[in-house]
């Protein structure tokens, strides 16, 4: 393998400082290590940045609310988040906090320039604004009379304020992520961003407060606080450096950023906004944004009100932090929400780590020991199968460098462990016990152990990035050190004559899950109390509450229509289909236009359900088509075929999807 060379910088979304972060969250920063520790091993001088975001009216809220002050108040919720990256084995460069003084001295300075250039005006905001979301709507923009983005109240608000000329930029955007295709990943974020916010028309953008004072003041604005986007937006320049009087070293050498890692709902602020005020400082524009997909709990979103929060630092402690770095990274899609079970975990920890991986290490080590004193030696006495055993092994790291270059993770995941499974199977092809038994193949016994030992070696070294612990705790057993990137791809260097451990040492252990799902359980009923102790009054827990009512809703009286023969069926084509934007129909409340790809076609359908879902949450869905309904126009726009929908006695209305991953044009009967 050829070693690489050059800087690389990564960064993550800074979190929020308004509660401790969950496994969803966590996911980000443990993936984004991923990145950074594998650019590392190629050869790249890394620098990786994550931190907290700690200005807005909402912090402010919570901490009058605490009855502190909201440094006091985001300290301490600073620590959580700090906390749980460390104990996640994170290896960041730094973790700036947009309270940092160097970063609000040249968030200031950027402001001014801004100002100074004619970027932004002062004017009066006026809308439906949302606390949480710490964002203005306009009321055809609410669903349901809700934001649009978390589903919470709005409230009306109307306030003095600065605005970014947003308009003035986007043409320019627009032409850059045309000619940039891989700008922003993956493509479903792209023509979300295009479809449903560049090409329709940008607004200008609110960049300062009034109605609160937690935020960085604005030198030029006696009572202006800088909006808590622009503000922590800048982060990704001010942490290397960056200073519009004069910028650091640093920031020459690593900017622009090869990869902003974000999660997908934060996508419109770091695609549009963020490259706009870019444009704005004369900046070059970061070389790829990708927008994650969530990790959710058994198919839903983590709510404390539910009690289904699954946090790191509890996994950890159960099943220990390589366990939980490998679940999240393997069980991710590259562009659909992922789903974190107890059971799954279970699974994946009993199948994956303990039998395919762990077991593999000790076998091998207990034989070097049982059948010659733990010395491994090669004796080179091979036979074919020792060959196609190392072409797998000799393969792997290009095809984990091909997987990695496409921020496949879990799919370079897969590729080292294809390696151990190989290397079981090895072990049943050539039964070194049997092998044991004939003192005339002494010989090849030991070329068999030394070829599972180089094999592991290698696998262990391709592993370090991902599981960065269990890959230290393997080569250490095995007495030997992470393989050079530029030789993960040659076989046999293990050293002659080396030692392997006497004692070798169980990597998983074995999960009950009954043991663990009583343990969940604890966990859940703790998580409740508390939430429910701190909030006894809270919408959210008035709404679980009616939710418990409704646990068992009457059941729907069906209407038998016509009866239809088998033919009248058979006259209808149905396909899945996978939404590739969407957006709002001006003309309609109701209304939802989607672009839907089946096989390699792609239908302009239009469906009902906006009340229900958001045009954001719809890219990306597989959903169910009907294909041969004839044409018709609705709200001035040409529908062409129908999105299956189920709805319940309260007419609430849920998408009709597959229940597993099936590709787009796959047939329905």
């Amino acid at each position: 393998m050829k070693k690489k060379e050059g800087n690389y910088y990564i960064s993550t979304a800074i979190a929020y400082a308004s509660g401790k972060p969950h496994i969803g969250n966590t996911y980000e920063i443990i993936l984004a290590d991923a990145i950074a520790r594998y650019k590392r091993q190629q050869g790249y001088q890394v620098y990786f940045q994550t931190g907290s975001d700690e200005h807005g009216q909402k912090i402010q809220l919570k901490a009058e609310a605490a009855g502190v002050d909201p440094k006091t108040y985001v300290d301490g919720i600073v620590s959580q988040i700090k906390g749980i990256w460390d104990r996640m084995n994170t290896s960041y460069d730094r973790f700036i906090r947009t309270t940092d003084a160097d970063h609000e001295a040249a968030v200031r300075k950027i402001v001014k320039k801004m100002y100074d250039n004619d970027d932004i005006y002062l004017g009066h905001y006026e809308g439906m604004y949302c606390t949480d979301c710490e964002s203005f709507f306009t009321p055809s923009q609410l669903v349901n009379g809700k934001c649009p983005d978390c589903g919470r109240d709005v409230h009306p608000a109307k306030e003095e304020a600065y605005f970014f000329r947003m308009s003035k930029y986007a043409d320019r955007l627009i032409e850059y992520i045309n000619s940039h295709p891989d700008f922003i990943r993956p493509v479903s974020r792209k023509n979300e961003m295009m479809n449903n916010f560049l090409l329709p028309g940008l607004q200008d953008l609110c960049i300062s407060r009034t109605s609160f004072t937690w935020g960085i003041p604005v030198d030029f604005a006696p009572g202006h606080v800088i909006y808590v986007w622009l503000d922590a937006l800048a982060n990704y320049i001010t942490g290397i450096g960056y200073d519009p009087e004069g910028s650091s070293d640093k920031f020459d050498r690593f900017w622009p950023a090869d990869l902003h890692l974000i999660g997908k709902d934060i996508i419109r602020f770091h695609t549009i906004y963020w490259p706009i005020f870019l444009m704005a400082l004369d900046l070059p524009l970061p070389k790829q944004v990708f927008g994650h997909p969530w990790l959710l709990q058994g198919g839903d979103k983590m709510s404390k009100s539910k009690g289904n929060v699954i946090y790191a630092d509890d996994l950890a402690d159960m099943f220990g932090v390589d366990a939980v770095r490998y679940f999240v990274l393997h069980e991710m899609p590259f562009d659909n929400d992922g789903t974190i079970t107890w059971e799954l975990l279970v699974e994946r920890i009993n199948s994956d780590l303990a039998n395919i991986l762990g077991n593999l290490v000790n076998r091998t080590i207990s034989m070097t020991n049982k059948y010659f004193g733990g010395v491994v030696s090669n004796k080179n006495v091979c036979e074919e199968v020792d060959e196609d055993l190392k072409a797998v092994v000799t393969a792997a790291a290009a095809k984990v460098e091909e997987k990695m270059a496409d921020l496949r993770v879990a799919d370079a995941l897969t590729e080292i462990f294809t390696v151990f499974r190989r290397l079981n199977k090895y072990i049943d092809e050539t039964m070194p016990w049997a092998l044991a038994k004939d003192e005339a193949k002494k010989d090849r016994l030991a070329t068999v152990l030394y070829n599972l030992t180089e094999g592991i070696t290698v696998g262990a070294s391709l592993i370090a990035p991902f599981m960065p612990e269990t890959s230290e705790k393997i080569l250490a057993q095995l007495n030997t050190k992470v393989r050079d990137y530029a030789d993960l791809d040659a076989f046999g260097l293990y050293p002659e004559g080396n030692k392997v451990t006497d004692t070798p040492q169980i990597l998983f252990a074995r999960q009950d899950l009954k043991e663990v799902l009583a343990k969940a359980e604890e966990i859940k009923a703790a998580q409740k109390a508390a939430y429910d102790a701190a909030n006894p009054s809270s919408e959210a827990l008035l709404a679980e509450k009616e939710e418990e009512k409704e646990e068992k809703p009457e059941e729907i009286h069906v209407e038998p229509k016509e009866t239809a023969v088998y033919d009248d069926f058979a006259k209808l084509q149905f396909a899945v289909g996978e939404i590739i934007a969407c957006e709002a129909v001006k003309k309609s409340k109701k209304l939802l236009c989607c672009q839907v790809k089946v096989g390699d076609q792609v239908r302009q359908i239009l469906s009902g359900i906006r009340a229900w879902y958001s045009p954001e949450e719809m890219v990306g869905k597989k959903v169910m088509v009907l294909l041969n309904l004839a044409p018709r126009t609705m709200a001035g726009l040409t529908s062409e075929g129908m999105l299956l929908s189920a709805e319940d006695a309260e007419g609430n209305v849920s998408l009709m999807t597959p229940e597993k991953d099936m590709p787009s044009g796959s047939g329905i009967s």
